[in-house]
């Protein structure tokens, strides 16, 4: 169907069979190549509704007050336990977040070809800037040497073997790899999966609970809200990079055999064990109100809803929460909502507000 306009002496016609053809020619990967990025219409409408809530949680690390974390840091009321977690926290995402952003901008966005995809991917990538920046922001805020950092994520070794995981995965696809063959089709969904499930998903949620557990007991009152905002961007990032990985599989179902299942499985079985092994040296010893025993626990518990979120079978079989406060925080069954009630939303008009202790 043609649709013409008259303007003055020049007509103009548009052939909408055209664009409808175009419209089903978009696709997750090896779809219609564009330099324009018209989004609309839209045929992954999930992508431009998450990348709308996505800007509409932005915060800005300076916003927060770091004044009583100062003070906290500077006195002799911390242990030593609960400086070397923070300490820890600093450290590997310091390096955790850059290998995030570098996979979405130079490995996942270059393969993606419908442009909302392109959109969410973009946003994810920017807020991962944010949170490296917050990183920044404690470090410089708290006098820790950056050079302690560096050495951090370089020279302990269960810091080192979580970030090569993640690294080896991502440095086996680039721009120029084919993606009309089955197993580089299942290398971009094992990098998505690795990403999205195993290390955002997984692997970052150690950490997270036990610099939440201090915040509980009102220590690092702004670290803890950074984390709290970084947790509710986490999981966005999450849903993202689930549902691609399924849009993916969707439109190549080719690759989705048991073996590849299997191999799915296997990688977050080490995604596990790498994490349990790294809680191992953030909780040396029981402090904070949590125990090494009780978060690898956790850890299975969260890599269960995690696989069976895209479709694969547990790995535990029924492993309980065993960290029933935590739940209230980071309920992972209410991945898209958990901090409604819980964590004051940072709209974008307006102005950030600390949550009251009350709150928890």
């Amino acid at each position: 169907m043609e649709k013409t306009f008259e303007i003055g002496s020049k007509s103009f016609v548009l052939d909408q069979t055209k664009a409808e053809e175009a419209y089903a020619a978009k696709r997750v990967i090896n779809g219609r190549q564009t330099m324009a990025f018209n989004l609309l219409p839209l045929r992954y409408q999930w992508s431009y509704d998450l990348y709308r809530t996505m800007k509409a949680n932005h915060w800005e690390p300076e916003d927060i007050p770091m004044q009583k974390d100062v003070e906290q840091w500077r006195s002799n009321d911390l242990t030593e336990q609960e400086r070397w977690i923070i300490r820890m926290g600093i450290g590997y995402f310091s390096a955790a977040e850059g290998i995030v952003g570098d996979n979405i901008i130079h490995v996942v966005r270059e393969m993606v070809t419908a442009p909302e995809l392109k959109l969410v991917l973009g946003r994810h990538a920017h807020e991962e800037n944010i949170h490296a920046d917050s990183l920044l922001y404690m470090i410089s805020s708290l006098g820790i040497n950056p050079h302690e950092c560096e050495a951090m994520f370089e020279q302990i070794p269960t810091i080192l073997r979580k970030n090569e995981f993640v690294t080896n995965v991502s440095n086996s696809l680039r721009r120029e790899t084919d993606l009309t063959t089955p197993e580089n089709k299942k290398l971009l969904a094992k990098n998505i999966f690795v990403f999205g499930q195993c290390m955002e998903g997984t692997q970052f949620y150690g950490l997270f609970g036990m610099i939440l557990s201090l915040y509980r007991q009102n220590k690092f009152p702004g670290i803890g809200q950074m984390f709290r905002y970084t947790l509710r961007d986490e999981s966005n990032h999450i849903e993202v990079f689930r549902n691609l990985f399924m849009d993916l599989v969707e439109e190549n179902q080719e690759i989705w055999t048991k073996d590849f299942q299997e191999e799915l499985r296997d990688l977050m079985a080490e995604a596990v064990r790498l994490e349990k092994e790294f809680i191992e040296d953030c909780l040396p010893t029981n402090a904070v109100g949590l125990s090494a025993d009780e978060f690898t626990q956790y850890i299975d518990y969260i890599a269960d809803r995690r696989l069976i979120g895209v479709g694969l079978k547990p790995l535990s079989q029924g492993v309980d929460n065993p960290l029933p406060w935590l739940a209230e925080l980071m309920d992972i069954g209410k991945e898209q909502n958990f901090f409604e009630g819980r964590v004051t939303e940072y709209q974008k008009a307006s102005a950030l507000e600390v949550v009251s202790d009350d709150d928890l």
